[in-house]
């Protein structure tokens, strides 16, 4: 009887650990696209800057772990399934249908990026046209987001572990056979292209903060224990902090010439053969498709809700918008659409904290009543 209750007690701790893991790998593996992955979207918004980029990735981190509580906490005490629902709530007027229809050209042009930069990856490393890139990850995409929600944790907890360990092979490897290059004194020789890491922090994190509200809103509902997502959710920052500051790291030791490429990480690859490229270039590509399938999932949903639609069909019309507005290229699509879209997420993310705390959502993560 008592070995019965310590097995029975085993398999819920279990359970718990593994719902903790799938909510820090959906949470890192859609913030990871195809700019995070690639090296450009650290280059742009924080190598560029110097030493001062760590601590822009490490408040990045905090500003993650709190606004995503926030959200969290608002969508599993009033049952919410898509960002759609938090919006209306939050803001049940004029503005709040603008901030809809901002957050879904968002998702819709992040999901644009991935499959641009999916064209971009594979034809840098095979020389193949970039639209089969592009089509081949559609195709792939699809299969999966026929699956729903089962689909969208099954690739997460399979990709992330993989994209955490080939980022942290190639560090220890510039450690071990490049230690002068990765010197502090190396390091800070290197003289800043801009400043202003303040607002670029600021506007990096809003529009991913934004982004990964599409998917820790129907996942947040779906878990139901807020202790499960909170833990989850700082598990999921905090890796996702160590993991951008191995990536600015390796980009920071391989200026200029990082500027010269649309996948910078492949440059910073190449030091150590073909076959650790090739290792790279496959992560960083699955990391694209992880994340294009968390972006394509939340419009569908948010699709499914307002037009009442099945989800299956929406993802069609998600997915050929989202290859048309690709073709404008990915280098393209980073430099102009993040920064805008950083500052419009701020209205979004006022929003969510003004309710927050006039709700008293505060409290809720402390209320055991909730928890099944």
């Amino acid at each position: 009887m008592i070995i019965g209750r310590i097995l029975r007690g085993n398999d819920k701790l279990k359970d718990e650990l593994t719902k903790i893991f799938q909510v820090a790998t959906v949470f890192i593996g859609t913030i990871v696209g195809a700019g995070l992955a690639s090296g450009k979207e650290i280059t742009e918004f924080f190598t560029k800057y110097g030493l001062k980029s760590f601590l822009g990735i490490f408040i990045c981190g905090i500003f993650y772990i709190i606004m995503c509580l926030i959200i969290s906490s608002i969508s599993i005490k009033h049952n919410l399934d898509s960002y759609s629902d938090v919006i209306n709530l939050i803001s049940p007027n004029i503005l709040g249908k603008f901030t809809g229809f901002v957050t879904t050209f968002f998702l819709i042009s992040s999901a644009s990026i991935i499959l641009a930069g999916s064209g971009a990856l594979i034809n840098q490393f095979f020389g193949i046209p970039k639209v089969i890139g592009s089509l081949i990850m559609i195709c792939i995409a699809v299969f999966f987001l026929l699956r729903g929600t089962d689909g969208l944790i099954e690739i997460n907890s399979f990709i992330v572990p993989g994209l955490v360990f080939t980022i942290s092979l190639i560090t220890i490897l510039y450690f071990l056979f490049c230690k002068d290059t990765v010197s502090l004194s190396n390091i800070s020789s290197f003289k800043p292209q801009k400043s202003g890491i303040a607002i670029s922090t600021l506007l990096y994190a809003g529009y991913n903060t934004l982004s990964a509200s599409g998917v820790i809103v129907p996942l947040s509902t779906t878990m139901k224990k807020p202790k499960t997502m909170f833990i989850g959710i700082i598990c999921g920052a905090l890796g996702l902090t160590i993991l951008c500051s191995m990536i600015n790291l390796l980009l920071t030791i391989n200026q200029p010439y990082i500027y010269k490429y649309e996948i910078p990480l492949l440059l910073v690859a190449n030091r150590f053969g073909t076959i650790i490229q090739a290792i790279l270039l496959v992560i960083i590509w699955l990391e694209m498709f992880s994340t294009e399938v968390s972006d394509v999932y939340s419009i569908s949903k948010t699709l499914e809700k307002t037009f009442n639609i099945s989800f299956k069909k929406a993802i069609f019309p998600v997915i050929a918008v989202a290859f048309i507005i690709s073709q404008f290229g990915f280098g393209n699509l980073i430099n102009k659409l993040y920064p805008l879209f950083g500052l419009l997420s701020l209205i979004f993310i006022s929003q969510c904290i003004y309710f927050f705390f006039k709700d008293k959502s505060i409290y809720f993560f402390y209320s055991r009543k909730h928890e099944p």
